[in-house]
């Protein structure tokens, strides 16, 4: 009897076996190559979608610094041909604080919109880094400067938070020992002392502001009354310049008041100065003084008007875009001098 060996036929079997299982452990390994690849594509291209979007809206935001840079050079064409230096409410840059900004579209791609204002306007925080022979005094009558004077009436005026006089005090204490050279305190300042027990310690910067933020990290400065300044101070220029009478809001000019006296304007004649501002418009800064509101008080007010000025350098444009569904913001200050105009500060985000 012959029997039949079937050994070769087996191993060819499952040598196709074997092949069929390694094709198909290909073919899923190149199925998930091919699915890693088109999801890393994906990311690419979202990313690169992402960055031109960006580089796009940083292009027109820095055309509405352009844009308002000619702005500026106009208006100053035209006091210059005027004859009159003077930066008022009426210039072809100002737009009325509430009223939309203007608004440009872009080509079907989205729109812009911009807005500038004077800082200039604004109560300047580095104004309170200059001190006089005897500050430390208990005197109220001679223990401040007037630009001192002046941020604690502003302080006081703000009505929501409430700041008591001797709040105020505190704070504007405060802030000029962050800003003045010495490591001493003033009576109801802070040095230091008081900020090596702060969590986590740090110390006073006994230099010029560079950001108005720098305000949250000084004693007595609460969040509540940080917000509430915010729209009336600032810090440029570094070197402080004086307070424009034409374009201060009616929360500074109640700030303005006779020297020696802390309190601020009431309500009614901060009102009544912005009312006859927009009806007749201050001639200079005499006019501004004879103002029945500071009846009784111009023979005290030499040291205030000499803070007082009629024009302006230094402007803040806040500028939005939108492009493709993406919004973002640019808020940069710029500088005019003469016909120069140069961006001293810039920041800017997405919304």
């Amino acid at each position: 009897m012959h029997y039949r060996r079937c050994e070769p036929q087996l191993s060819i079997s499952r040598q196709r076996g074997a092949a069929l299982i390694f094709a198909m452990l290909v073919f899923a390994l190149a199925t998930a190559l091919v699915v890693a690849m088109k999801g890393e594509f994906e990311r690419f291209y979202q990313r690169t979608g992402n960055i031109l979007l960006d580089g796009q809206a940083q292009a027109y935001l820095r055309g509405a610094e352009d844009l308002a840079g000619i702005l500026l050079l106009t208006d100053y064409d035209m006091d210059k041909r005027a004859g009159v230096w003077r930066d008022d409410l009426n210039e072809i840059w100002w737009t009325k604080p509430g009223a939309p900004p203007p608004t440009y579209a872009l080509d079907g791609t989205g729109w812009m919109s911009g807005s500038l204002e004077d800082l200039q306007g604004r109560f300047n925080l580095n104004t309170l880094g200059r001190s006089v022979s005897g500050q430390r005094t208990s005197d109220l009558k001679k223990r401040f400067t007037a630009e001192q004077e002046q941020f604690i009436r502003l302080l006081q005026a703000l009505g929501d938070p409430l700041v008591s006089r001797q709040e105020a005090i505190a704070i504007t204490e405060s802030v000029s020992d962050w800003l003045d050279v010495d490591r001493e305190p003033l009576l109801d300042g802070a040095e230091d002392d008081y900020y090596y027990g702060q969590t986590p310690a740090y110390r006073a910067a006994n230099r010029n502001m560079s950001s108005v933020s720098e305000l949250r990290a000084v004693a007595n400065m609460t969040p509540e009354i940080y917000r509430a300044l915010l729209p009336w101070i600032t810090v440029w220029p570094e070197e402080p310049v004086a307070l424009n009478i034409h374009t201060a809001p009616a929360m500074v000019l109640r700030s303005i008041n006779a020297k020696g006296d802390l309190n601020p304007l009431t309500e009614a004649e901060g009102a009544s100065l912005v009312e006859y501002r927009e009806e007749t418009g201050f001639e200079d800064k005499k006019d501004f003084q004879a103002n029945p509101v500071f009846d009784g008080k111009r023979d005290d007010m030499k040291d205030v008007l000499a803070l007082l000025g009629e024009n302006s350098d230094y402007f803040l444009l806040q500028a939005q875009v939108e492009v493709a569904g993406r919004n973002m913001r640019l808020y940069s200050v710029i500088n005019r001098s003469g016909r120069n105009i140069a961006t001293v500060a810039r920041a800017s985000g997405s919304l």
